[in-house]
Order: C-alpha cells, then sequence, then structure tokens
C-alpha cells in the first residue's frame, strides 16, 4: 500500500472514530505567541511539550533552520498576519542545535538538485536572470547566529507593529533543553 492511501484510510477512521474532538480549538493562539522554528522532524513533538504547549496554544511557523531568507518572503508574512489577523503578541525564533542548515552552502543543494534531475539550463537562467539563488539556498554559519539574524529581521522589519516582542532561544533535538540567547524587553519609558 503506498503511503497517501494509507494516509486516507487511517483519515477516514479517525474522523469516523471523532478522534479529532480532543484537538479542538480556535484560530486564535491562546498563548498569544508565534514561534518561528525549523522544520526537522525531531521537534515535531519535541518542541511542544519542551514548551509545555498544547493545541492552540502557539502559531508555529516551520522553515529549514528557522531562518527568514528575505523580509518579504512567506514565512514574515506569516508572522504579520499571526501578530495581526490572529492576535497573537510576541515571537519566539527557536532554532536547533545539530541543524542541517548549519554550514550548508546553496552550490550543495543545487548539485543535490541536478543529480535528482534538475537540468543545468534552468539553474543558469536563474542566475542570468539575476537571481542569486545559491545565495537563497544558504543556510548559516552556527545555529546561535541564525537565530539573532532572524530576530534582527523579524525586529527591523517595517511593518512590525510597535512593542512586539521578538526573543531568540535554541533548543536541544536531543533532550528538549533550551538555551535564551536574544531575550526583548519593553521598552522603559
Amino acid at each position: 500500500m503506498d503511503r497517501l492511501k494509507e494516509i486516507l484510510n487511517f483519515n477516514r477512521q479517525f474522523v469516523k472514530n471523532k478522534e479529532y474532538e480532543p484537538l479542538v480549538t480556535t484560530k486564535f493562539p491562546d498563548k498569544k505567541m508565534v514561534i518561528v522554528t525549523c522544520m526537522d522532524t525531531r521537534l515535531v513533538e519535541l518542541l511542544p511539550r519542551a514548551l509545555n504547549l498544547k493545541n492552540g496554544d502557539a502559531k508555529i511557523i516551520k522553515t529549514a533552520g528557522a531562518l527568514i531568507s528575505h523580509p518579504f518572503d512567506s514565512t514574515m508574512r506569516s508572522v504579520l498576519v499571526a501578530l495581526t489577523m490572529l492576535k497573537a503578541e510576541e515571537v519566539y525564533v527557536i532554532g536547533h542545535l545539530d541543524c542541517g542548515m548549519i554550514g550548508l552552502k546553496g552550490n550543495q543543494v543545487i548539485e543535490q538538485l541536478k543529480n535528482k534531475g534538475l537540468p543545468t539550463e534552468k539553474v543558469h537562467t536563474l542566475r542570468h536572470a539575476g537571481i542569486d539563488v545559491d545565495h537563497w539556498l544558504n543556510g548559516c554559519e552556527g545555529v546561535e547566529q541564525g537565530v539573532l539574524e532572524t530576530v534582527q529581521l523579524i525586529k527591523n522589519h517595517p511593518l512590525l507593529p510597535p512593542g512586539v516582542l521578538v526573543h531568540g532561544l535554541t533548543i536541544d533535538p536531543h533532550t528538549g533543553e533550551l538555551a535564551l540567547i536574544h531575550e526583548d524587553q519593553q521598552d522603559e519609558e
């Protein structure tokens, strides 16, 4: 049986047995927080448990390395929508130790794409059109540096509402231990 059929069969039973009922919540995060974190599979259950989050507590945006690659990409749009339309009030950028984006260079990704059949001409077309695809695919030099860069990108965004706190942390994907990298404070007036 292929994965899709397996998923659909499971889902029919899930719905029929009303297993969704304990998970019902609203679209608004109860803890009024939005989290930008990595898509690493080790964090799927570990991160919410390590932060004492239950379903409905936070908006969680997953991206490779917990990195926002451009101030006007879909990840930053999601942060802004969470802060405005979905009533979140704080942002937590949470990278993790042992991340695959540490030290990753765009040319490595491009080579792997070529190995999977991507025609070299497509890469040349992008480069000749002025798109720095190699830079876009780069990771970061270290997890703390990646977290700080993403925190600064969010904090300095021209559309970020005033007073939004943006914190940076790392998590150990083996133990769930958090380390504070950047704590934002409300300005004293």
